[in-house]
């Protein structure tokens, strides 16, 4: 997918523009973060006010924190690999319960330089969005193959990540 490399100031608005959203429906946010290292979270707080809207998150970047933090299980490891729907819907749902919100983003993917496969190119990143609704859970998942440096698949993956907030 090619979409520009958002700066910080445009991630910084996107913040502000998702806290609002947030605030207005009155529901707390979480992340799950793995090949983004917290940017998300980091991206969030960066926003005035944001402890209204914005708990934390899990930067569970190895499988065994995946696990423990956010109850990946290893069989879905196993059987899909880190970078997959499975493991992306697992996260969300789990950090939607172990970190107590409304509203959780997941991310998992292959930023690069290096671990890109023919399945699994450099650039491959998957999202799921849980939040909890009146009649339970809902989940929605996506795949997206960013372009660029191990630096831009990150900034895109944040900002693709936080658009859909906007959605739910």
């Amino acid at each position: 997918m090619t979409i520009s490399t958002p700066d910080d100031a445009a991630l910084f608005e996107l913040a502000v523009q998702v806290g609002g959203h947030l605030l207005v429906s009155r529901r707390v946010l979480v992340t799950a973060e793995s090949c983004t290292g917290g940017w998300i979270g980091k991206a969030m707080t960066d926003a005035p006010g944001s402890s209204a809207w914005f708990a934390g998150g899990a930067i569970a970047y190895s499988n065994s924190l995946k696990q423990t933090m956010l109850a990946v299980r290893a069989a879905t490891l196993a059987e899909n690999g880190a970078v997959s729907e499975a493991v992306v819907r697992e996260m969300a749902q789990g950090a939607l319960t172990a970190l107590s919100a409304d509203v959780a983003i997941a991310v998992s993917g292959i930023a690069g330089p290096d671990g890109g496969t023919v399945e699994k190119p450099l650039g491959t990143v998957w999202f799921a969005w849980s939040w909890r609704t009146a009649t339970g859970v809902q989940t929605k998942t996506d795949m997206r193959v960013f372009a660029g440096d191990r630096e831009a698949v990150r900034r895109q993956t944040v900002w693709f990540a936080l658009t859909r907030v906007m959605a739910l």
